[in-house]
C-alpha cells in the first residue's frame, strides 16, 4: 500500500494496550447521518449539480445511497457518482429530459488511490483545472460549510460514552471515518469524548480499510482488533484486515450500543468474541439495508 503524508500518524501509532477498537462516527457513534445528508449534502447536490428540475428524484436517490442502502457510509465522492447513476437509469428522470452530470474525471480521481478528501481534490484541481473536479470541490466545500453551520448539539447515542469509558483502560481506540477530520474533531470535542481516542482518522487519512491496516494490522493479534460500524463498508474494512466486526444496526442504534456495553464489550475483552458469535450479529445486520432502490421493485 502506498502511504501518503496525511497517513503518517496512523503508521507511527504504537499500541499502549492489548486490544484495538476502531469506531465509525456518523450514524454509528452520533445520530448525525439523517441531519447531515438531508439538510447539508442533498440541498447542495441539487444546487451545485443543477438538479432542480428533478429535485424530488435526486433527493430520493441520495437518501437511498447514503442512508438506506448497502452504500450507506460510503465516501461522499463515490456516493455522488452512484446518485448520478441511479438518476440516469430512472424513467421519470428520462421523461423530463434533464441532463444528469457525466463525471469521468471525478471517477478517475476516485480510482487514483489518493485519500478521497478535499486536500487531494484541491491538488488535482490545481494541476488539471478540470471543470468537473472544480465543481466537485466547490460542492464538497459547500457541504462542509453547511455541516459546520448546521450540525451541533447532537450528542452521541446512549451507551457510546459509557462504552468508550469502559474500553479505554484496556483498548486503544481510534475513530475510523469517511467524514472530514475537522468535522470529526469538532463533534468529538464538543461532547467531550475525544479524550477516549488516540487518533481521529477522517477521509484525509484514507479509507476505513487503510485506517485499520495502518494503525492496527500487524500490531495486534487479529482477534483483538474490533471495528464498530453501522454500514457494510465498515464490515468490509474489518474483513480486509481480518479483524472482528460489531454492527450498529441502522434504526436500532441505541439497542445495539446497549448490547455492546452490557454484553459484547466484556466478551471481546475476554477474547471470546468468536467468528460464530459475530456471524449471528452480522446476519441480523445484513437484513437492514437493501441493494435495490424501492422504485425498482
Amino acid at each position: 500500500m502506498m502511504v501518503h503524508e496525511s497517513q503518517k500518524e496512523l503508521v507511527e501509532f504504537q499500541p499502549k494496550h492489548e486490544y484495538f477498537v476502531g469506531v465509525d462516527s456518523d450514524g454509528c457513534a452520533f445520530d448525525t447521518m439523517e441531519l447531515k445528508h438531508k439538510e447539508c449534502f442533498i440541498p447542495n447536490i441539487i444546487k451545485y449539480w443543477n438538479l432542480q428540475a428533478v429535485s424530488k428524484y435526486a433527493r430520493e436517490a441520495a437518501e437511498f445511497v447514503n442512508l438506506y442502502s448497502k452504500w450507506r457510509g460510503v465516501n461522499r465522492f463515490p456516493a455522488l457518482v452512484k446518485v448520478f447513476d441511479l438518476l440516469r437509469e430512472r424513467p421519470e428522470v428520462q421523461r423530463r429530459q434533464v441532463e444528469i452530470p457525466q463525471v469521468p474525471t471525478l471517477q478517475e480521481f476516485i480510482d487514483s488511490g489518493v485519500p478521497l478528501g478535499n486536500p487531494a481534490l484541491k491538488e488535482a484541481v490545481e494541476k488539471s483545472h478540470d471543470p468537473i473536479l472544480t465543481r466537485a470541490l466547490e460542492w464538497s466545500e459547500a457541504v462542509n460549510r453547511t455541516v459546520a453551520d448546521m450540525v451541533h448539539g447532537v450528542p452521541p447515542f446512549p451507551f457510546v460514552r459509557e462504552s468508550l469509558e469502559k474500553l479505554s483502560p484496556k483498548a486503544d481506540i481510534i475513530v475510523v471515518s469517511a467524514t472530514p477530520g475537522e468535522a470529526l474533531r469538532r463533534e468529538w470535542q464538543e461532547h467531550d469524548i475525544a479524550k477516549y481516542v488516540a487518533i481521529i482518522a477522517g477521509q484525509e487519512m484514507g479509507s476505513k480499510k487503510e485506517h485499520l491496516a495502518l494503525a492496527a494490522d500487524g500490531k495486534y493479534p487479529p482477534e483483538r482488533i474490533l471495528m464498530i460500524g453501522d454500514a457494510p463498508g465498515d464490515l468490509r474494512a474489518a474483513r480486509a484486515n481480518n479483524a472482528r466486526f460489531y454492527p450498529i444496526n441502522p434504526g436500532h442504534e441505541e439497542e445495539s450500543w446497549q448490547r455492546f456495553y452490557e454484553e459484547v464489550l466484556d466478551i471481546f475483552l475476554a477474547g471470546e468474541y468468536t467468528r460464530e458469535y459475530e456471524a449471528k450479529l452480522i446476519e441480523e445486520f445484513d437484513k437492514y439495508l437493501p441493494e435495490k432502490p424501492p422504485w425498482e421493485k
